[in-house]
């Protein structure tokens, strides 16, 4: 952002996404021209003219546009590696529907198969019965003390008098969906990790991390900081176990179909013989099709819907506006969480901000209101894994110790980094907590709990969310859920000057959820039924009304590349908001 790097560098930082990275495939459009762009015809009840959309038309096959124009343009014999989405687990156990395909990986609990065929198969195994929709096999990449009094952490300083102070996540596992997990004194409770790179199906194997993301998350989730000064580098759950899922590889690159079968392996042998009731991923994708169709909303859904509270990064493509939520946070049903920047400025709330980094929403093609949480992202110090790639990418400036500040001979480090991909480890940790203090919640009332807890924060909700993430409000919340947790689509009046926001009170079957609950100022928003909007509210605040918004839309969803639009940003893109300096002893 301050130009002070090459553009090399600026180049891997959004690859990366500063510590969380979200790509398409060679690069894949999310739409690359007007016949590329369509909705899932989401009509106002009532409404006979329907809402202002952009213009769309109806998929015109079961087939992703970047696959449609492979098949047109790549040799027949060409080889593409895509992902099939099908309509039943039984169908997907079946024979491969593409000829001459190869490779063809099955999926022991959901629903898809991962294969290499030749370009001249793709169309005809679009229309095979049972095929619900086909998909690239896109790449995927990985994408400190104040943060946690920001968070309203209980226990030490943060919030030293608390009832909750003994609810650290003990006996809960957290399955880290990321680059694996190197050996760090900070984490003692990793019971286990294994590999999915490159095709392997959960092989087990030693601590590793050689990129250093995943260690870096695995501490903001339950890292104990005994080996930092006053446990400052300390996570949220540090009694939570961890399980290491590695899909990215020392690179901080996987595929779409590695990624699937580590989520098939948390609902087959994760959740029975670990015990998982987390995952985390900070990591994700762009957003090439409607969430009905993306492969990897489907398989964290299908997690979800086992009893795995999903807990997903929104993405660090802020400075790009709004509609920047990266795959899988656009699914209505997980936790998809924003970073917000605080100044180290104690129980002062009021200098905190969304970060610049932070990806806004409303989503791509279903309009989905997100980001539904945020928590602090911005210059978190966490474990570092010796000798990872990630700190020559991001400066060894960003090295540090635990326990002085003259320089970084000294073990074990630590790595300062910034982006959702943080925040999200988080919130994964104060999971952690809350399903210790009772076991019986289901992921519908974590993630509703979590929303309505939030410390307020005003601005558009598109960027702030419910809130920012408040551990102490989440574990002392009450209510339960018995139906999804939905987020709310959003909707433009036929007439362009408002926005309908879908009405959580309805939607969530109970009034205690209502707007006024669980976002800033949601308390002024209005039932819309008058309008023709049954099941919606509005408001006639600028935060909604400004067309700003719905014009980034058509913007992104005409002319844009995921990869031309994130060329920007670079590896210093960090907000300068204050942290603590580090102890001098």
């Amino acid at each position: 952002m301050n130009g002070r790097r090459s553009k090399s560098h600026r180049w891997w930082a959004r690859a990366l996404g500063v510590i969380l990275v979200v790509s398409t495939s060679h690069p894949a459009r999310v739409a690359g021209s007007s016949d590329d762009v369509f909705s899932v015809g989401l009509a106002v009840d009532g409404d006979a003219s329907g809402p202002l959309w952009l213009p769309t038309a109806p998929p015109a096959s079961r087939l992703a546009s970047s696959l449609a124009e492979t098949a047109r343009q790549a040799s027949p014999t060409e080889l593409v590696d895509v992902v099939v989405m099908f309509d039943s687990v039984e169908a997907a156990q079946a024979d491969a529907v593409a000829t001459g395909a190869r490779s063809v990986r099955r999926y022991s609990r959901l629903p898809f198969q991962a294969m290499r065929v030749p370009a001249s198969s793709l169309e005809t195994m679009s229309r095979a019965a049972h095929v619900r929709y086909v998909s690239p096999d896109s790449p995927v990449f990985g994408a400190s003390s104040a943060g946690r009094q920001t968070a309203r952490v209980p226990g030490g300083y943060t919030v030293p008098y608390s009832n909750n102070t003994a609810y650290t996540g003990d006996g809960v596992t957290v399955a880290v969906v990321d680059t694996g997990v190197a050996p760090h004194p900070d984490i003692t409770s990793l019971v286990g990790q294994f590999d999915f790179v490159s095709g392997a199906n959960g092989v087990p194997m030693a601590p590793h991390d050689g990129f250093g993301h995943g260690t870096h998350v695995a501490g903001m989730i339950g890292g104990s900081g005994d080996y930092s000064y006053n446990h400052k580098y300390q996570g949220v759950g540090t009694s939570a176990s961890v399980v290491a899922l590695r899909v990215l590889d020392d690179d901080g690159r996987g595929n779409l179909s590695d990624v699937i079968r580590a989520l098939d392996w948390i609902v087959a042998v994760g959740m029975s013989q670990y015990g998982v009731r987390v995952a985390n991923l900070s990591l994700g994708k762009g957003v090439e099709e409607a969430q009905a169709n993306d492969p990897l909303v489907q398989a964290v859904e299908a997690v979800w819907n086992a009893g795995v509270v999903v807990v997903v990064s929104a993405g660090n493509f802020g400075t790009s506006g709004h509609y920047t939520v990266a795959s899988p946070g656009n699914s209505r049903r997980v936790i998809t969480v924003g970073s917000v920047t605080d100044n180290g400025s104690g129980s002062n709330f009021s200098d905190d901000y969304v970060s610049s980094f932070s990806s806004r929403g409303p989503t791509l093609f279903d309009h989905v209101l997100k980001p539904d949480i945020i928590a602090p992202g911005n210059k978190i110090i966490a474990p570092y894994a010796d000798g990872a790639e990630l700190a020559n990418l991001v400066g060894q400036d960003k090295v540090v110790c635990g326990y002085n500040s003259g320089g970084t001979n000294c073990w074990p480090r630590y790595l300062r980094l910034s982006g959702t991909s943080m925040s999200a480890g988080l919130v994964s940790g104060a999971v952690a907590r809350m399903l210790q203090k009772d076991p019986s919640l289901n992921p519908n009332t974590v993630k509703a709990r979590l929303m309505k807890s939030a410390r307020k924060m005003s601005g558009d909700p598109t960027e702030t969310g419910a809130g920012v993430l408040n551990v102490e409000a989440a574990l002392n919340a009450s209510g339960t859920m018995s139906v999804p947790a939905l987020s709310p689509l959003m909707q433009l009046s036929p007439g362009g000057d408002l926005t309908y926001v879908q009405d959580t009170a309805a939607l969530w079957g109970n009034t205690q959820w209502a707007a006024g609950y669980l976002w800033s100022d949601g308390y002024l928003w209005t039932n819309a039924a008058a309008m023709g909007a049954t099941g919606y509210l509005w408001s006639n605040s600028y935060l909604w009304s400004n067309s700003a918004i719905w014009g980034n839309s058509y913007l992104w969803s005409n002319g844009f590349l995921w990869s031309d639009a994130v060329k920007p940003a670079s590896f210093d893109e960090e907000d300068p908001g204050d942290e603590e300096p580090e102890p001098e002893i």
